[in-house]
């Protein structure tokens, strides 16, 4: 994932939806513990201050220095940046060691990983019994009104094939094939991720940020294809009901949670 984001990351830190607070509150009730938390892919942060709420220190990682750079500052959360490079022992060590995490979060990110080399981690750090490993995601599915879905379906055809990641698919089907080897805790498990929503509210300026932070679309701008043209944007406008009109769009997200299975 290295870089990915890195030419687009203040538009990614000003457009990306806010994942809900009760989310938080729902994963700390499972775990039995609260001291420490670790947020993977954290970005700029987002999730790492949602879980602080109800954990003693949260530790936040992300390969991008530059996303991390726009990392929210707070106290209970420490950013550090974890490039490739680092081997399994040297993650687990700063992360908190064997056994030690009670939460651990991936916030629109897990797609991106070496899932098994991710998860040999994971199981590693979790604290037995009673730590909690969530990843939660959303993809292109959203609702704003009928008329702009329409239109918005189309764009999403448009943008598929420049979703170029090697797990591109599980963030496309929504997580529905993503492998996930924990136990079941009632939140989603392998196969039948929790299916959820996210609103936000913004003008259609705010909505243009949101689209132009797709890797998608920056992809396909890397290679001279302007996804968003000045033709496809005043459909989208126009869909959407001009450009002054602010509107609820519903993301539809999906999520997995589970334990180290005995």
């Amino acid at each position: 994932m290295s870089g990915v984001y890195d030419n687009q990351a203040d538009i990614y830190l000003d457009a990306r939806p806010t994942y809900p607070a009760d989310w938080y509150s729902k994963l700390a009730a499972l775990s039995h513990r609260h001291h420490l938390a670790w947020d993977a892919g954290t970005g700029n942060g987002q999730a790492a201050i949602g879980i602080a709420e109800h954990y003693d220190r949260v530790v936040a990682t992300d390969v991008s220095e530059t996303m991390l750079n726009l990392g929210k500052p707070h106290l209970k959360v420490t950013y550090h940046h974890t490039p490739p490079s680092m081997t399994d022992d040297e993650m687990v060590n700063l992360i908190g060691g064997e056994n030690s995490v009670d939460l651990i979060t991936v916030a629109t990110a897990v797609h991106w990983f070496d899932l098994p080399r991710f998860y040999a981690i994971a199981n590693r750090l979790l604290r037995k019994p009673g730590g909690i490993i969530a990843v939660w995601s959303y993809n292109t599915d959203m609702v704003v009104s009928p008329e702009f879905d329409s239109v918005m379906t189309r764009f999403n055809e448009k943008t598929t094939p420049y979703y170029k990641f090697p797990e591109c698919h599980y963030f496309l089907d929504g997580y529905k094939t993503l492998p996930f080897p924990f136990e079941n805790v009632g939140l989603g498990s392998e196969g039948k991720p929790m299916e959820l929503e996210m609103k936000k509210t913004v003008s259609f300026e705010g909505f243009l940020r949101m689209l132009r932070s797709w890797s998608a679309v920056g992809a396909a701008k890397d290679k001279g294809v302007d996804l968003l043209s000045e033709n496809v944007v005043k459909e989208l406008e126009t869909a959407w009901g001009g450009s002054e009109l602010v509107r609820t769009i519903v993301y539809k997200t999906f999520m997995l949670a589970g334990t180290v299975r005995n």
